[in-house]
């Protein structure tokens, strides 16, 4: 028998001009605003970009700690990125660093090093998803 695979489910999200170089996001009853670093009324896109991969780390490591009963006091993800210095412009490098205070074995290690290079956001990075930009004159 054949499995007929099912499409992915569609999620959308909405942003809208405040005002200058801000945006608001809208996701379901969550806002979250961005800005462009000279206003700095919010974390950058950019920011935002790097913040995304670092939670999701943060995500998947917690999960690890928890699942294994380690302790998650302490647990802290550091995020340092670098900007190309050519063209076109985008984020060149990325260096995410877990941080536990829970002792770990040498396998326990090696695990949540594992688990932590396999979160969804990393995934997507290294498998870059389609992507369509369109511009509309009217709204869908």
């Amino acid at each position: 028998m054949t499995t007929v695979p099912t499409p992915p489910v569609l999620h959308r999200l909405t942003v809208q001009h405040v005002r200058d170089d801000e945006f608001m996001i809208r996701l379901r009853a969550h806002e979250l605003h961005t800005d462009q670093p000279d206003t700095d009324r919010a974390l950058s896109p950019i920011e935002l970009f790097v913040a995304s991969l670092a939670t999701c780390v943060a995500h998947y490591s917690g999960t690890f700690l928890r699942r294994h009963e380690l302790s998650r006091a302490g647990h802290t993800v550091h995020a340092d990125y670098a900007m190309a210095t050519d063209r076109p412009a985008r984020v060149a490098r990325i260096r995410v660093t877990v941080q536990v205070t829970a002792s770990l074995t040498p396998q326990e290690k090696a695990a949540l090093q594992a688990v932590a290079n396999h979160c969804t956001v990393h995934n997507t990075l290294r498998q870059p998803p389609e992507i369509e930009i369109r511009v509309d004159e009217e709204p869908p």
